[in-house]
């Protein structure tokens, strides 16, 4: 399975002195598997180090921090000597060692030679407030579910992401019912590995949908034993929640939605909680599209999004049957699930700060927000082939941006400064060039 963090990890290690670096991201998107596959394809050998429920690892970083002292120890527990020049040595879970993510400044400042690549579930990372962790002396790397391009890949159809990736899209119209196609599976099938690898291989949707149901109970099952007990009830209360709050014509998120009289202040630690874990995304109303972008955040009105939208699938419980009927998937669940793509596909690009806008009354409003850099662009999101953008108008007679995006499901097409682009050519938002004239 080809994953774009690879690329990423090469670049890391052809630094001259690469920082430790931790993968950061929730459960079952792909970590182990990414960095084992990394090790074994850029190193002569990789030293593989699970930390969850290892005795041996507890006590080897609750010594001192010397570092000849650790790397014996990881010789002896790996029964085999550390060449530092084609070793990679790789710390899965290391969250649940806390001295282990000290240790690593010490790599960094004393033993840089070392190239050490770990994975965090967020489960965990944020609750161990006496760690002292490495600021400035690590590196990140997010990886979340499959994008869309990935999944294509996934699905035997690399050369329909290479037409996406190079923008021709005059040819990709030409296939534009085989991507819609690959489009309305990706919204069942969504992006977690697991789901993905077995559909590729039986093209089951039954077996597909039942791997979704295990990630979802074991994410139900890691609420109770990583969360403190007390926030264990809001913190269900605010996952289930979260498509009822999609589906609703407004989709900022509304507490009264997960009980009724609730209030911010006691879902507040729930909500972080989640976030921190990597399992939604919090998407906040902009005051004005003003750089930089994060610095116009109304930190009191936000969208909540899942992680996957073949999860969210899942929760809404999608029948696949609908994928039959024409273009029924888009329309059924437009809001909830187009939506939930869009963003999905807009995290996957780096360094770009996501929000969204509204006016005063709250009669325009526009899906999402982008940072490109030198500008906001606005992205108007339709979930079928309607190009009216009443919302869309408002914004640009107002602020008049450089750059602004419809996506829909009609075809690729320039007008001035506005990019029309299909639903399944989302992430070519990030590609230079693709912008209109004076965007990123």
């Amino acid at each position: 399975m080809y994953r774009a963090a690879i690329e990423k990890l090469k670049r890391w290690k052809a630094k001259e002195a690469p920082k430790p670096l931790i993968i950061r991201g929730a459960r079952q998107v792909g970590k182990t598997w990414l960095m084992k596959e990394f090790g074994r394809s850029a190193y002569e050998n990789t030293v593989y180090i699970g930390f969850e429920n290892n005795r041996q690892m507890k006590e080897l970083f609750s010594g001192d921090m010397a570092i000849d002292r650790i790397v014996t120890g990881l010789e002896l527990y790996a029964g085999r000597k550390i060449d530092p020049e084609n070793t990679l040595l790789v710390f899965d879970e290391i969250q649940e060692v806390p001295a282990a993510l000290t240790a690593l400044k010490y790599f960094n400042e004393n033993a840089p030679q070392y190239r050490i690549v770990c994975a965090g579930s967020l489960l965990g990372v944020a609750l161990h407030p006496g760690t002292s962790f490495p600021v400035g002396k690590v590196e990140f790397l997010d990886l979340f579910p499959l994008s869309f391009s990935e999944f294509m890949t996934a699905m035997g159809k690399e050369r329909f992401a290479e037409l996406l990736q190079k923008g021709d899209f005059e040819l990709a119209t030409t296939f534009k019912d085989e991507f819609i196609d690959l489009l309305k599976h990706y919204y069942t099938i969504g992006g977690m590995p697991e789901a993905v690898a077995s559909f590729a291989g039986n093209r089951d949707f039954n077996e597909a949908r039942e791997i979704q149901r295990r990630i979802l109970a074991a994410y139900e099952q890691d609420f109770s034993k990583h969360a403190p007990n007390e926030i264990v009830p809001r913190i269900r209360m605010l996952w289930n929640s979260v498509p009822a709050q999609l589906t609703k014509e407004n989709k900022k998120f509304v507490y009264g939605v997960v009980k009724e009289g609730a209030r911010a202040k006691e879902y507040e630690m729930a909500m972080l909680w989640l976030a921190d874990c990597g399992l939604v995304y919090k998407v906040h109303r902009a005051t004005a599209p003003r750089l930089p972008l994060k610095a116009y955040e109304d930190l009191k009105a936000f969208k909540l999004f899942l992680l996957d939208v073949g999860l969210l699938s899942c929760m809404v419980r999608l029948d696949q049957r609908l994928l039959l009927e024409g273009s029924a998937l888009f329309t059924e669940f437009k809001g909830a699930l187009t939506e939930q793509y869009v963003l999905q596909q807009l995290k996957t690009i780096e360094d770009v700060d996501t929000c969204y806008w509204t006016n005063e009354r709250g009669g325009a409003e526009i899906d999402f927000l982008v940072d490109a850099g030198d500008e906001v662009v606005p992205v108007e999101v339709k979930a079928e082939t309607n190009l009216k953008a009443k919302s869309l108008k408002t914004f640009c007679e107002k602020f008049r941006p450089k750059s602004a995006v419809r996506v829909s499901m009609a075809d690729y097409k320039r007008e001035e400064r506005l990019l029309n682009l299909p639903l399944y050519a989302v992430e070519t938002i990030g590609n230079g060039g693709v912008l209109p004239e004076g965007g990123k």
